[in-house]
């Protein structure tokens, strides 16, 4: 039973990361095991479970049942040892989470020491990477994600919401004036490209009128930071969350356009697998988020 257990966690790993070096790392293990055990597996079931060749694996239909239903058992397994560690009143483990650079750096990192005082037997591993993927290949407990949510198969809870503004430079601005919101389809822009439609806004006036405009993307990243510094640069207009510009437009580096009109503003959430228990440790490090940072 237990070496069955050994093969079927590495067959997840393998399948989580979509390759047999990467599972047998994380696993602790020779890449030459890690084939061994999913070898192993298909001939106990007399099935073959992936479909290998020098660049991909794939998993076979009967795979892909058997990954789903395994993917359950095991999580199973997880979360029963963190019921037990509950009922004994311990909150302990590794938690695994993620975020943002901007937004962890500012917000999150700050509060560590005051976690790990509350709860001294939890073992942080943080990473900056805001991937959904993440929570399955990466085995991520939890991430922070900002933005409205799409829908998806993982759990959330909304933390907090924030503000954000459309920037640019005097300098920019003195070769491309904005006066009012139809100004900006003519306008270069750096996107997010972390959006669905990231030069598609919705400007609401003082008198609860909407005005929907539409730029033109010259340049984009996936990064705030990136995206300031362009902005900084006299590249084109942004839409960045206000806490990342506030020192610019406070020292005059940035000009917040149109301020008679206001953007949508967005939530910050915590997002987690869709499983029938969540882990204490997941439960005690939400609650603690929302007592510091919801609004």
């Amino acid at each position: 039973m237990h070496s069955h257990l050994n093969r079927v966690q590495t067959f997840l790993a393998v399948v989580d990361f979509g390759s047999f070096t990467k599972a047998a790392n994380y696993l602790c293990i020779s890449k030459a095991m890690a084939s061994l055990h999913v070898k192993a597996l298909e001939e106990v079931l007399s099935a073959t479970l992936l479909i290998r060749n020098t660049r991909t694996i794939s998993l076979t239909e009967i795979g892909q049942d058997f990954y789903e239903e395994f993917k359950r058992i095991v999580a199973d397994i997880d979360n029963a040892f963190d019921h037990v560690l509950e009922g004994n009143n311990r909150v302990s483990g590794k938690l695994r989470i993620s975020s943002t650079s901007e937004y962890g750096e500012k917000f999150i990192l700050p509060l560590i020491p005051l976690f790990s005082e509350r709860y001294p037997e939890i073992r942080l591993c943080y990473n900056f990477n805001s991937s959904l993927n993440d929570l399955v290949a990466e085995k991520l407990d939890l991430v922070i994600r900002l933005g409205n949510l799409a829908d998806s198969a993982f759990k959330s809870r909304k933390l907090a919401d924030y503000e954000i503004v459309l920037v640019a430079t005097e300098t920019f601005l003195a070769r491309y004036p904005v006066h009012e919101p139809q100004d900006l389809s003519a306008v270069p822009w750096i996107a997010n490209s972390n959006l669905q439609g990231p030069t598609q806004w919705v400007f609401r006036d003082g008198e609860g009128l909407n005005v929907e405009i539409g730029g033109t993307s010259h340049f984009e990243s996936n990064s705030s930071t990136a995206i300031r510094s362009m902005t900084l640069s006299s590249l084109g207009v942004s839409v960045l969350p206000a806490w990342v510009v506030e020192e610019d437009v406070a020292d005059g580096r940035l000009v917040r356009l149109l301020p008679a009109y206001s953007l949508p503003s967005q939530s910050i959430s915590v997002v987690f697998p869709n499983t029938a228990h969540l882990p204490h440790k997941s439960r005690a490090f939400i609650d603690f988020l929302l007592l510091h940072l919801a609004s």
